[in-house]
């Protein structure tokens, strides 16, 4: 969710379309989050504008939230359809998400029974959980933009309340992702390292001396491209290595992985 700069104006018309946008979702009656800028100002307090307005649904409501969306006069476009449609207006976006770039965060069932509840533009909401945010965000590791500072700002407020064997089960194979954030928090706030419970260190450090302990296989797999659709693509166009977002090992289809290459350098 990268800041842009705007004036009072533009903030005003950009969140004019956002109520406009929850008004449709509230009287459609199905469930839906907010996330984005809003809920990370909710968990950390830091407040950035942007662009576009993040909602989450699960794959069974978007089609008809897209409709209501288009019912109501919102132009609607389907970038990637492995994971996001836009609904807007006037310059400004609606996101609408459902699972993640790299296909791995698909929103669930889980997503709403752990929602919190919330307030966003006088609308009272139910926001994206901090442990589905920090999970979803863990992996944005491009050349143009890295997640890693928010996910230091949402363990600096967060961390002693998080359900962590949640959390750690969402990242499942992919455990040494969230050990990275956990150890770098740990450089980024010395004197606060002790905000992540001392048993969760130890479980992940405990994974990565077993690991030490078992012979690595011959596989030839390159994990990068769930971090980076772009920095990671020499090894899969050039090098012979299989690009873990693909099936059967990944969540995502060649068209998939396609389309979400061919869009790099254009704006989300």
């Amino acid at each position: 969710m990268p800041e842009v700069r705007a004036t009072a104006g533009e903030r005003e018309a950009a969140q004019r379309v956002y109520r406009e946008g929850l008004d449709v979702l509230d009287a459609l009656g199905l469930p839906f989050l907010v996330g984005g800028a809003y809920a990370f100002a909710r968990y950390t307090g830091i407040e950035r504008f942007t662009k576009d307005f993040d909602v989450f649904v699960d794959s069974a409501s978007l089609e008809p939230v897209l409709g209501a969306l288009a019912a109501a006069g919102f132009s609607i476009d389907r970038p990637f359809p492995h994971w996001l449609a836009k609904a807007y207006r006037g310059g400004y976006y609606i996101d609408v998400i459902y699972s993640s770039g790299n296909g791995i965060a698909r929103v669930d069932d889980r997503w709403f029974e752990h929602a919190v509840a919330g307030e966003v533009l006088e609308r009272p909401v139910r926001l994206v959980p901090p442990e589905e945010m920090l999970w979803s965000k863990s992996f944005i590791m491009e050349r143009e933009r890295y997640d890693g500072a928010d996910i230091a700002h949402l363990l600096r407020a967060l961390a002693s309340t998080l359900d962590w064997r949640r959390l750690i089960e969402h990242f499942g194979g992919y455990w040494r992702v969230l050990l990275s954030h956990a150890v770098l928090f740990g450089f980024v706030y010395p004197g606060e390292r002790d905000r992540i419970p001392a048993w969760v260190m130890e479980t992940l450090v405990g994974r990565l001396e077993q690991d030490l302990r078992t012979p690595s296989s011959d596989e030839r797999i390159c994990q990068g491209t769930i971090l980076s659709r772009q920095q990671y693509l020499p090894d899969v166009e050039l090098w012979g290595y299989h690009d873990a977002r693909v099936f059967p090992r990944g969540h995502m289809s060649a068209d998939d992985t396609a389309t979400w290459t061919a869009a790099i350098g254009d704006d989300k």
